[in-house]
């Protein structure tokens, strides 16, 4: 007999989804992807396509950490640091989204598409750069919390 009792793994699925995009790193990333989605139907639209890139690229990398930290990857995969990994993942990120978006924003006359690209860069750009901040603090509150040896014996 089949025990009815236990949940599908599709259903654990959809709770650790549910659950983690409930938490404010999980809200920040899910943001993140949906804000590159949207940047590479605009720029796909647009006569310069390749701009795309940068926000394929980005996308690909805040899923792979979506996932990671959404089923505690993090924490049994220990010998990269995930937070240091992710800081630099966010500041990259804001940074070339703001120039790229820019330069799109500023060259983009009579492409709408190219121009719509440009400010959802932007925006994102501001997420990336919170999700940065964000993680600064969390990397400067374990420093502080996690004591220097000290050498009182000499």
């Amino acid at each position: 007999m089949a025990d009815t009792t236990t949940g599908s793994g599709g259903a654990n699925f959809v709770e650790k989804l549910k659950a983690y995009v409930k938490t404010q790193k999980g809200l920040i990333l899910a943001v993140e992807i949906v804000l590159c989605f949207i940047i590479i139907i605009c720029y796909a639209a647009s006569l310069y396509a390749g701009y795309s890139t940068v926000a394929i690229c980005e996308m690909i990398f805040a899923i792979v950490f979506f996932v990671i930290f959404m089923f505690g990857l993090d924490k049994q995969f220990q010998l990269v640091n995930w937070m240091w990994s992710d800081l630099f993942r966010a500041g990259i990120g804001a940074v070339l989204f703001i120039i790229t978006s820019l330069v799109c924003v500023i060259r983009g006359a009579g492409d709408g598409a190219l121009i719509a690209g440009g400010v959802f860069g932007l925006i994102t750009g501001l997420v990336f750069a919170y999700d940065t901040y964000s993680i600064y603090l969390q990397v400067k509150s374990t420093r502080q919390h996690t004591a220097a040896p000290t050498d009182e014996g000499v």
